[in-house]
């Protein structure tokens, strides 16, 4: 995954200025971002604090980590699985 280069707190502090009144395009601008990564990020951060944001990135880590881990264990089931089916 492509790490961002902008942290949370710069996100959420980049849609709460969107927030507050100041036209999104203007937003985009000033951090020179895509008006569809500013909606981007207000679908996945909107109405988020900073702690909830850190948590939600902690729980993603954890969640492509324990893919993973189920990945390599079906892997290993079907390679038992060929191994015991052949008829020595």
């Amino acid at each position: 995954m492509k790490k961002s280069r902008y942290s949370e707190e710069q996100v959420i502090g980049i849609l709460r200025e969107g927030e507050s009144g100041t036209p999104v395009k203007t937003v985009c601008a000033k951090h020179n971002i895509s008006d569809a990564t500013y909606y981007a990020w207000k679908r996945k951060y909107g109405g988020m604090d900073v702690s909830e944001a850190r948590r939600l990135r902690s729980l993603e880590e954890e969640n492509g980590r324990l893919k993973r881990l189920v990945a390599d264990q079906a892997v290993q089931i079907q390679v038992l699985k060929e191994v015991n089916s052949k008829k020595w």
